[in-house]
């Protein structure tokens, strides 16, 4: 079995093709030893970090952008979008803050990428 992946790890933008037989992978095409470790990970189990927005009340802007502090499973990443879509925070909001911590079990936290 084999997937392309374009791995992501630098500039570079490298066709990566991981192959799995008997068990072993094997990662052609990557320029750099991150692209080998990237195309492993990404086959095995890709992550992603959530960047969105989530509603504001009593604030000068409607909307605040967050993101998970940390990569979660990409098959979790519906799952996470259900529970910030529910919800809202109230002004002020700091930059940094944590407004839903371990979401959805992932072990990341949602936290506010601004002043609101």
């Amino acid at each position: 079995m084999s997937k392309s992946i374009t791995c992501t790890r630098c500039p570079m933008g490298c066709a990566l093709t991981v192959e799995e037989a008997g068990g072993i992978l094997a990662v052609t095409g990557n320029g750099c030893p991150q692209g080998e470790e990237y195309g492993r990970s990404e086959y095995i189990c890709p992550v992603r970090t959530l960047t969105t927005t989530v509603l504001v009340t009593g604030g000068a802007e409607p909307l605040l952008p967050v993101r998970t502090d940390r990569p979660i499973p990409k098959a979790m990443l519906f799952d996470c979008m259900e529970l910030v879509r529910s919800m809202s925070v109230a002004a002020p909001v700091s930059a940094g803050q944590v407004l839903l911590e371990n979401i959805a079990g992932t072990g990341a936290n949602l936290i506010a990428c601004a002043d609101r």
